[in-house]
């Protein structure tokens, strides 16, 4: 009988003992608040961690709907899912791409890659699916002016604030990770800066009550993002397909127009027609009031397109690039078979054939020698 082998351990609360366990001590700590919900003392304060806080009861024709706003303690409601975005990327890490990753056979180079472009896979996918139900059953969709009438959007339903409690301890948990996978060097301040944008973008967007501007930017980001890692994933596997960044280019270049047409729309045109609004913190009206002032709102707008142009340039430029080395490869292949048709030819007019064999015609038989017809 073959026994398991027992997996190296590691000194008790150590660097190594860290990065190993570190889904199992989040794991922990998840299911301790979860168990504080069974008894009625503990009860209050899991809850505070489990759902969003701050719910006020807003009169409709209809009666009254339960909306939400935002305040301190979505820090805690953060914390808990943070450390359940850590538990995830360790289920999705362990059990989806370290399985795919052992039948490639990818270099190590790669293989941080694919499992960088896996979970954004995951990720973005989630989001995206989510993202989408969200806007649809607001209607946001079908009701663009709905974006800026009655701003600023202070109140917000459970799944509107959900979801962007989710996206921020999601990019938070981001930044450990960066020390639990063990990232290059080389990689951290690329990964750094992208999770910095995404933070402000998010943090952004619930703080100055843009929330549904919010939904449908995160929608289109992330659609492009799962094209790209999408196209990573399926290059990895087989690198001559090369054709599939491609679909990818496309899908980018129409979210960038959409997404700078509706910061026009949004910002240079429908906020200004908007009521002003004053400061009131106790209905979490804290930095919207900043909007009634057009040099502020010229400002974002200005700061908005700089870095929409600033992207567009740097896939401009990288495209030219990747354009100008695909044809130094076309022009070499093509000397190659031109240097290929310019040998001399087999001879066939000294001799002539029998059964496929060459014969002289002194009658002397040269070495047997296969021809190959057309």
């Amino acid at each position: 009988m073959a026994f398991r082998r027992r997996a190296k351990s590691h000194p008790l609360f150590s660097q190594e003992f860290l990065i190993h366990n570190h889904a199992d001590i989040g794991f922990c700590l998840v299911l301790s608040v979860l168990i504080a919900l069974m008894f009625e003392v503990t009860a209050k304060t899991a809850f505070m961690f489990i759902l969003p806080q701050y719910n006020v009861s807003v009169p409709t024709a209809d009666g009254e709907l339960i909306q939400y706003h935002y305040g301190l303690k979505d820090a805690v409601t953060i914390l808990f899912y943070f450390f359940i975005a850590i538990i995830l990327h360790a289920v999705v890490q362990e059990y989806i791409l370290d399985k795919i990753n052992r039948r490639l056979h990818l270099s190590k180079i790669k293989h941080s890659k694919f499992n960088e472009s896996g979970q954004m896979v995951a990720f973005h996918l989630t989001s995206v699916i989510w993202c989408l139900y969200v806007m649809v059953t607001e209607g946001y969709i079908s009701n663009p002016r709905s974006l800026w009438e009655n701003y600023p959007h202070v109140y917000l339903p459970f799944q509107v604030k959900f979801f962007y409690l989710c996206q921020l301890a999601y990019w938070l948990h981001a930044l450990p990770e960066l020390y639990f996978q063990k990232v290059r060097k080389e990689e951290i301040p690329r990964q750094l800066r992208c999770i910095t944008l995404y933070l402000v973008h998010i943090a952004g967007a619930y703080l100055f009550n843009l929330t549904r501007l919010g939904l449908i930017l995160l929608l289109l980001q992330y659609l492009a993002e799962l094209f790209l890692h999408v196209s990573r994933l399926i290059y990895f596997t087989d690198e001559s397909n090369e054709k599939v960044f491609n679909y990818w280019a496309v899908v980018f270049v129409v979210t960038k127009l959409f997404t700078l047409t509706l910061y026009i729309l949004v910002i240079g045109f429908g906020l200004p027609r908007v009521e002003n609004q004053a400061l009131d913190p106790e209905k979490g009206n804290l930095f919207s009031f900043l909007f009634n002032n057009i040099l502020f709102r010229m400002s974002v707008l200005l700061l908005v397109c700089l870095f929409q142009a600033s992207v567009m340039w740097r896939f401009i430029h990288f495209q030219l690039r990747r354009w100008r080395v695909y044809w130094n490869e076309q022009s070499s292949r093509k000397r190659a078979t031109g240097t290929n048709r310019q040998t001399k030819p087999f001879r066939r007019d000294w001799g002539y054939y029998e059964n496929g064999v060459v014969k002289v015609e002194n009658g002397i038989s040269p070495r047997t020698r296969k021809v190959k017809f057309p």
